[in-house]
């Protein structure tokens, strides 16, 4: 038996099983390299899922982890941290924002974004004004109201009763979501790039408009930057792309280049709505992830890393444009920066598992989308490799079709 296979049937033992796991066991990265516990290497082009933005133990982020690990891991947010103090003010120099309340996650992000809309609603308009609007296929978490939040049914299934308060439009349909604009909505939250629902980008002016919608009425609007924040599109912040500024960010993922934190950005004036003991993190924005996040924030900011995402970004676009006029299968490739998806007309699932077998790691959203979201750091030679066993894959199965 492999080393693999004996932790495989160990983690079917014991760890519960929410994940539909692949069998590959990785124990070490560097840069956008994994390698399992047998000694094979893997191209990522996953990234963690939009994680390790900076690669696998990014030296920079690796060093301060371990100078802090020394110091101080944990204390109380009954304390004032100088770390998570720094870092909330390079996001906040960084961005719209004012304020920061750091968490652990993206879930929690949206949690703590859509407490603030509801409560500044509450202070400001009444009891009855709580629903946030949100678009179909989107994905903001596994929490009770992350779910409620998700336009996906499939995250829903056996989870009922869940939190009142909530209207899906289509994502990018502008009049479908000023009809739907009433007397209790409060906020209408969005993804600027949709990473779960098939890499979906809003048209041009679609941000805008809602911007202009939500001023007309007194709406918060929400961007929910959790998988395309930190420099993902380009832009440190992807709303960036599109110069439309939003009342209140999350983000997580990314913003510690691997270890777990998740942020809310939020203007002063609603901000402000939540006071002490409004909302609360044992561990948010502890000395330890502070310091990650707030090192790889200045790596993205200082080192060329959005440079290279563009670069990166535009290469890999275009030798995927490519591939769509060869083979039949693929509709549309889309997205921003190094957020790309690949639609195809067939399944993708059995396409992921033949790249593993080849030391390829993707993924396959919504059924038929491909999702390429390497590190940012990725160079052309990583791309032209990926792009080798991807070809591979898809002459054979263009052969399958043509029989």
């Amino acid at each position: 038996m492999s080393d693999s296979q004996s932790w495989i049937d160990r983690g079917l033992t014991h760890v519960a099983a929410t994940y539909g796991r692949y069998p590959m066991v990785p124990i070490s990265g560097q840069g956008s390299w994994l390698t399992d516990v047998d000694g094979k290497q893997y191209l990522d082009f996953l990234a963690g899922v939009a994680v390790n933005n900076l690669g696998h133990c990014h030296p920079k982020v690796v060093a301060a982890i371990q100078e802090q690990a020394g110091k101080l891991l944990h204390c109380s947010n009954f304390y004032h941290i100088p770390q998570q103090i720094e870092l909330a003010e390079l996001l906040c120099e960084n961005s719209f924002g004012d304020r920061v309340f750091f968490c652990n996650s993206g879930a929690e992000a949206n949690e703590t974004a859509i407490k603030l809309v509801r409560k500044y609603s509450f202070e400001n308009h009444g009891t009855e004004r709580n629903e946030v609007i949100t678009a179909n296929a989107s994905f903001h978490g596994r929490t009770l109201a992350g779910i409620s939040a998700t336009g996906q049914d499939k995250v829903k299934e056996g989870f009922a009763p869940l939190l009142p308060g909530f209207k899906h439009v289509p994502f990018g349909d502008f009049e479908a979501l000023r009809a739907a604009v009433g007397p209790n909505t409060c906020a209408i939250m969005l993804e600027p790039v949709q990473g779960e629902g098939g890499v979906n980008v809003t048209p041009a002016g679609y941000l805008q408009s809602v911007r202009e919608l939500c001023d007309a009425n007194q709406l918060l609007l929400i961007f929910d930057e959790v998988q395309v924040g930190c420099g993902r599109t380009g832009s440190l912040f992807a709303y960036q792309q599109e110069g439309v500024e939003p009342d209140v960010m999350t983000l997580a993922k990314a913003l510690a280049g691997g270890p777990p934190i998740g942020a809310m950005v939020a203007r002063e004036k609603y901000a402000v709505a939540l006071g002490p003991g409004t909302h609360g993190s044992t561990f948010g924005g502890n000395p330890l992830m502070a310091t990650a996040a707030l090192t790889a924030m200045r790596v993205y900011l200082e080192d060329g890393v959005l440079d290279n995402c563009i670069a990166m970004g535009n290469y890999l676009r275009n030798q995927l444009e490519e591939l769509r006029e060869k083979y039949d299968f693929i509709v549309e490739v889309r997205g921003r920066g190094l957020i790309l998806g690949m639609e195809l007309n067939i399944e993708g699932g059995e396409m992921v598992k033949t790249a593993l077998n080849r030391g390829l790691l993707i993924n396959c959203t919504v059924g038929k989308v491909l999702r390429f979201v390497p590190p940012l750091t990725v160079n052309k030679e990583e791309i032209d490799q990926m792009l080798k066993i991807l070809s591979g894959i898809f002459d054979e199965y263009q052969e399958k079709t043509d029989d």
